[in-house]
């Protein structure tokens, strides 16, 4: 027999057994393979395709829309200044007047009603400024333009007319269908026909060069041991307790010890802040959750020159928390995950923290590089630069939330603003495409698009640690910024990424 007979044999017989195996694993634990939301729908995304040969390539192979594959160097396309021309005033457009459509009432308001919606001014002191990319393509968009083009639908199934579009104030009515945790605004254009609203290149900030020079790189950080910090300040603002002080997730002082031995391993024995999650205290803190951002498009980052995870809407959000007026911690959503930091360790300007958002992703980081996550060797990575600089405050919103009895009020600062759109709780993006939409692929379990994300608040508003996962895993807070490893991924942390 010869030699490649013999690797012939070899490679059908590899693959039989492959073929064997998956198979009989999908029939023994089919939960197995349910590693993101739209898996569960696996079975009827696989039968939408028209081809046979398709199909069984997806099930059996996990190739799925084989014929559909683009490379990532395909872009959307930049526009004309020409195409992106046009009057920011209600007449042009309409959208921009339902930011006013609230009731505000204010005339009507007590002291204490009053107390309920004002922000204190150190939240507008260090309210955080982002970085976005330099080569951006997808910038930050205005919820109410991003709901002048959509269109609701019951999963695939339109539930009012394409002109009825939903509204800052009627968002919450979509509630009605199967309380709205399987509506999806979905665009009314072809994502992949290059809308300008969708990259909105008219909201690039305009840079500022005494700004951009003014300041060096390392402004304002402390690395490290933080100057006269103690456990027990700490203790006072990092874990929110219940009414009576009690923490419903103690753990024991050795249980601390070795996890904090643990993380100095990772982070190659550099000073690791600690959780402190089991020293009492009955005081909590003031925080906030703002600003959160909503950028019309999320680009997936690209594998072997495929890209996998694009989705339509995009809310990614900087936690500040606060105690006694003064900002203690913050964490930078990112994916599924993110990470958190001391607010000394953070760089500044002035005294203002700085974000830096990750190109197509829009990840947020705390420094400018490249930023690997989920896959090794890079495979799968973010990158951030100091691009433009934008200053959230200056087209801002603000809300004050009382999650207990889930009350949103306009705050003080736009008393007229509208809150039945917090109160949605479908996505503000399209349901991932069927695999026999020409832009759907899939292979190796990603997907080329996914579904829209959920609301802010989802977002896990009442937590009581600064971080986003549960509030029963642990919260690794650095005092110090790190690029050689990258912190522990949460499993499970909900959807709105």
């Amino acid at each position: 027999m010869t030699r490649k007979a013999k690797a012939t044999i070899v490679v059908l017989s590899t693959l039989i057994l492959y073929l064997c195996i998956n198979s009989l694993s999908r029939i023994l634990k089919p939960t197995a393979f349910l590693w993101y939301e739209e898996d569960k729908e696996e079975r009827s995304w696989i039968a939408s395709s028209r081809f046979w040969l398709d199909r069984k390539s997806c099930r059996w192979l996990g190739v799925c829309g084989a014929a559909h594959f683009q490379t990532a160097d395909a872009q959307f396309g930049h526009h004309s200044s020409s195409s992106l021309s046009g009057s920011n005033d209600t007449e042009s457009e309409p959208w921009r007047s339902f930011w006013f459509s609230g009731v505000s009432n204010r005339s009507k308001w007590d002291a204490e009603e009053w107390a309920r919606r004002e922000i204190p001014g150190y939240v507008f002191d260090y309210a955080p400024l982002v970085h976005l990319y330099s080569g951006e393509q997808f910038w930050p968009g205005d919820i109410a333009e991003h709901l002048n083009h959509t269109n609701p639908m019951l999963n695939y199934t339109p539930v009012q007319t394409q002109w009825d579009h939903p509204t800052l104030k009627n968002l919450d009515d979509l509630n009605q269908w199967e309380g709205g945790r399987h509506v999806f605004l979905t665009t009314v254009d072809d994502v992949q026909s290059q809308p300008p609203w969708l990259e909105d290149e008219k909201n690039i900030p305009e840079s500022d060069e005494e700004t951009k020079e003014s300041w060096a790189d390392w402004d304002g950080r402390l690395d490290g041991k933080i100057p006269g910090d103690t456990e027990l300040d700490c203790a006072k603002w990092f874990g929110l307790r219940n009414q009576k002080g009690e923490d419903k997730n103690k753990d024991s002082s050795q249980s601390h010890r070795l996890l904090k031995q643990e993380l100095r391993k990772g982070y190659g024995g550099k000073e690791i802040q600690d959780p402190l999650q089991d020293t009492p205290t009955n005081q909590a803190g003031a925080r906030s959750d703002a600003p959160a951002i909503l950028l019309l498009m999320d680009k997936g980052n690209a594998v072997i020159n495929m890209r996998f995870g694009n989705h339509i809407g995009n809310w990614e959000h900087c936690l500040v928390r606060f105690y006694d007026g003064q900002p203690k911690a913050l964490f930078f959503s990112a994916h599924t995950a993110g990470e958190a930091y001391r607010y000394e360790a953070i760089e500044k300007i002035g005294q203002r923290p700085v974000i830096y958002s990750a190109k197509g992703s829009h990840a947020m980081y705390a420094t400018a590089g490249v930023h690997e996550y989920i896959l090794p060797w890079g495979l799968l990575h973010d990158v951030t630069d100091r691009g433009p600089l934008w200053d959230p405050l200056l087209n801002s919103h603000a809300y004050t939330y009382d999650f207990d009895n889930d009350a949103l009020r306009a705050s003080t600062f736009n008393p007229a603003s509208p809150t039945e759109w917090f109160h949605f709780r479908g996505h503000w993006g399209d349901k991932f495409y069927q695999l026999s939409d020409s832009r759907q692929y899939r292979f190796a379990g990603q997907y080329h698009y996914v579904n829209g994300p959920l609301g802010p608040r989802f977002k896990h508003l009442n937590r009581r640690k600064v971080c986003q996962g549960p509030d029963s895993a642990p919260c690794v807070i650095k005092d110090w910024i790190g690029e050689d490893k990258r912190s522990p991924r949460w499993d499970s942390v909900g959807f709105g990424e």
